[in-house]
Order: structure tokens, then C-alpha cells, then sequence
């Protein structure tokens, strides 16, 4: 028996039991479906987390103050100031900006409209090391923080929170702490990070400022230090330990009273994390392959008993072992294909919808496709084995005599 009558036999097999070879395939497609949705949506989220973690910049180095221990309770006494940022500038090597940054929550009156939002005593540096852009009107500039001028750049989301236009502020007076700052700019949308923290929802003044006028101290919530390239993160990291203990006044050996972190790892954890989620919940889609595997293989083992006469006619009219194995095989193999392109039609549709519906980030990847296409392949061709065989090993007599 030629292999193209033997895929014919088979396919008229199939198409004897309709109803019953789709509900066969259904497990198969369930399972595909699921798998390249769950991956779709775990890739989806690798995808999202990478963008908004790179949007914040893996050049770049964050500086904290540390904590020291009284009886096992943490004081906040240590603490960073202008003076280190400027140290930070004066001596260090290798550095593209350093950005001091005073962050509070305060008070902020816009007409009759108030609101308590983040303020942010920073450099002129802070917008592009950041990658934001300006959506309308311009930044401060060196000269605007030297001279202390009250001046403002609004986060994207400040004007919609104030119900005001964001165009129509420019050149606006802005209440910060009952102290009016010119608005000379509004940020361009940067979307959030998913995390307590909004990017859009804060306004930026330049740090002496800040200093002088707002806050009246010197102390910083954290310095950034952009550095020309990532590569060379471990030799900033030793450039900024070696400068900042010099400025402390730390003796040798003694512990660092500052922390240092690098935006490169955290992309790294994520990445880690989701990548570790996406397997997860491939994992658990693919037990319904499993289960589908199963069902075919229940199913091929009645049509096995169903057709016993009809094998014992085939091998009396000179069908091999070898014929009838490859013609269930290909049944089984028929079923699991028809179920994997229904499924992956079904699961890029599911993903579709989330990401249209429901607003989730999906990423439908072909890797995902290839994979669901040869694993519900290998689930055909691992249950059909055994039925085939079954099937390949009756006795011609035996079952020719079966009723």
C-alpha cells in the first residue's frame, strides 16, 4: 500500500465521524489555543515592563542615602546633599550628567483648582537623561536655576488633574506651597510604570530653587548619574563609592553610609520575572494538551476496536503491519494538526481580544506558533503510537472472526 492511499484511508476514516473527530480535536485546540494565549500575554508583559524600565533609562545610576542602626531601630540621620551632587561633579570621572533631585509632596493651587502632587527640585539634565520630552513650551535652564527664578514644568497628566488646558497654561501662574511659579513647560506623556509612582503626575523646578525658596534645605532624596555607556556601570559604581566616602569622611574599612543602584539590574529582575511567568503559565496551558492527547488516544483505541474486521480484511488482502501502523498514526496525527491550526487561530483571537477589549499587553510571537504546532504534532504522534500498534499487531484470523 503506497503512502498516498494509506493518507487517503485515513482521511476517509476521518471523514466517516465527522462529530466525532472535531470533538476528538477540541481538546487539542483548547490546549493550542491556551498555550499561545497564556505566552501572548506573558511575552506581552516581558514587552511592557522592558519599554517602561528602558523609557526611564539603563544608563543611568541612582544614588540613596543609607541608614544607621541605634538599639535595632534605623535612623534617618545619614542623608545626601547639594554638596555631594556637586562633589559628585567637580571630581568624578566618566560621568555624562549628575542630577540632584528634591522630591515632596505639596500643595499646588492653579485658579480655583488645587492638588497635592510630587515636586521635584532637579537640574536641566533631568528631562533628557530621563527621556522625556516637551510636549509644549521649553525647559529651565542652568541660568534660570543659578538666579533662583520661580519656574515650572508641568508633568503631562498636572493639566488634566488641574481641568485645564495644557497649551493655554504656558506663561500661567502656579501656586507651589502659596509661592507662585511661572508654568514655562508641560512634559510630553511618558505613561506609567505600573508601580506606585506616575512619571506624568509631577513638577519640576530647578533645584536651587527648590533649595532656597520651597524647601529650605539642602537635603536631597537621591542623586542620578548618567554614565556614557551601561557597560561601564561597575566603574561608576567604584567612582561614585570612591568620591562619596572621600566627601563622608568614611575611614577604610568601614561600611558605606550611601546605597547605589543600577536601573540595568532592575530591567534585568523584570525580565527574569516575567520571563519566569510566561513559562509558567505555558506550563499550565499545556496540561490541557495533555489531556487532549488523551482524548485522542481513548478515542483511537475505540476506532481500533470499532474497525477490527475491517484490519483483519486489509492484512488478508496483503495490508503489512507497517500499512496499517502508518494509517493510524496518520489519523491520530490528521486529528492532533486539524485541532493545532484551529487552536492557533483561536488562541491569536483570544489574545486580540484581550489586548483590544480588556486593554492587557499581548505580543502573539511565531516562536509560540511553531511551538504549539509541533508540540500538538508530537501529542498526535506520542498517543497514536499505541493504538496504531495495537492495531498493527491483531492477528488477521482473530480478526477477521471478531464481531
Amino acid at each position: 500500500m503506497l503512502f498516498g492511499e494509506i493518507v487517503q484511508v485515513a482521511l476517509a476514516a476521518i471523514r466517516a465521524n465527522k462529530l466525532r473527530s472535531f470533538l476528538t480535536a477540541l481538546g487539542i485546540v483548547i490546549g493550542v489555543a491556551a498555550v499561545i494565549t497564556m505566552v501572548a500575554l506573558g511575552t506581552g508583559a516581558q514587552r511592557a515592563v522592558q519599554e517602561q524600565i528602558e523609557s526611564l533609562g539603563t544608563d543611568l545610576l541612582s544614588v540613596y542615602a543609607g541608614h544607621e542602626m541605634h538599639r535595632g531601630v534605623r535612623s534617618s540621620s545619614i542623608r545626601l546633599t547639594t554638596k555631594d551632587s556637586e562633589a559628585l561633579k567637580r571630581e568624578g570621572l566618566g560621568f555624562t550628567a549628575i542630577i540632584p533631585e528634591m522630591r515632596r509632596g505639596l500643595q499646588v493651587e492653579y485658579g480655583s483648582q488645587n492638588l497635592n502632587v510630587n515636586v521635584i527640585g532637579t537640574t536641566p539634565d533631568y528631562v533628557p537623561a530621563n527621556n522625556y520630552t516637551m510636549a509644549y513650551g521649553r525647559g529651565f535652564t542652568v541660568g534660570d536655576g543659578e538666579s533662583r527664578k520661580r519656574v515650572a514644568v508641568l508633568g503631562f497628566a498636572i493639566p488634566d488633574q488641574l481641568n485645564a488646558n495644557s497649551a493655554a497654561m504656558l506663561g500661567q501662574q502656579i501656586s507651589i506651597r502659596g509661592i507662585p511659579f511661572e508654568i514655562i513647560g508641560v512634559l510630553a506623556e511618558k505613561g506609567s510604570t505600573g508601580s506606585w509612582w506616575n512619571p506624568d503626575e509631577q513638577i519640576l523646578i530647578p533645584v536651587q530653587t527648590a533649595e532656597y525658596r520651597i524647601f529650605g534645605s539642602d537635603r536631597l532624596n537621591s542623586i542620578t548619574v548618567q554614565i556614557d555607556d551601561p557597560a561601564n556601570a561597575n566603574l561608576a559604581m567604584i567612582e561614585i563609592e570612591r568620591v562619596l566616602r572621600r566627601e563622608h569622611g568614611i575611614r577604610p574599612g568601614a561600611d558605606n553610609d550611601f546605597q547605589i543602584r543600577n536601573r540595568a539590574e532592575f530591567l534585568a529582575t523584570f525580565e527574569e520575572t516575567t520571563r519566569t511567568f510566561t513559562f509558567l503559565l505555558a506550563g499550565i496551558a499545556a496540561v490541557s494538551l495533555l489531556v487532549g492527547g488523551i482524548g485522542i488516544m481513548n478515542i483511537m483505541l475505540v476506532s481500533v476496536t470499532e474497525r477490527t474486521r475491517e484490519i483483519g480484511i486489509r492484512k488478508a488482502l496483503g495490508a503489512t503491519r507497517r500499512n496499517i501502523l502508518s494509517q493510524f498514526l496518520v489519523e491520530a496525527l490528521v486529528l492532533c494538526m486539524l485541532g493545532g491550526v484551529l487552536g492557533i487561530l483561536a488562541g491569536s483571537g483570544g489574545a486580540i481580544a484581550l489586548s483590544v477589549l480588556a486593554n492587557w499587553n499581548t505580543l502573539v510571537s511565531p516562536g509560540a506558533i511553531v511551538l504549539a504546532v509541533a508540540f500538538s504534532a508530537g501529542v498526535g504522534l506520542f498517543f497514536g503510537i499505541w493504538p496504531a500498534r495495537r492495531a498493527a499487531l491483531l492477528d488477521p484470523i482473530e480478526a477477521l472472526r471478531y464481531e
